[in-house]
């Protein structure tokens, strides 16, 4: 399974790195949302772990760019959005692209992984 996360807290994107990578993911992280767009446009990924406030745009902003690539159905299946600041708004436009919100820190980093890992 190849999956894609865009973290900038370094300390998480590490952590989830080699957590998904001791389950047998194959992982590539990004920092920044511009460098994310043109990763997910080149390469395929089974699943992006998308931080929603990025220091240059926002997860919806990548969710946005990624229809170059994949329908509505495939954002919603392919993109799990985490997030320290989850509102209702976010969740509205979350559940408008079909996609799970996850909230940092995580209840649980199994039951997180398992979302990352699509066996939930």
């Amino acid at each position: 399974m190849n999956i894609l996360v865009i973290e900038d807290e370094l300390l998480i994107q590490k952590s989830l790195k080699r957590l998904l990578e001791k389950k047998g993911a194959s992982v590539d992280v990004s920092s920044t949302g511009k460098e994310a767009i043109e990763m997910i446009i080149n390469r395929n990924y089974d699943r992006i772990v998308c931080d929603l406030m990025l220091q240059d745009i926002t997860g919806f902003d990548i969710i946005e760019e990624s229809k170059k690539k994949y329908n509505i159905n495939q954002i919603g299946e392919v993109f799990v959005i985490i997030t320290a600041y989850s509102s209702p708004q976010i969740l509205e436009k979350a559940n408008s692209y079909g996609c799970r919100v996850l909230g940092k820190p995580f209840d649980n980093i199994e039951d997180a992984l398992a979302v990352f890992l699509k066996e939930s």
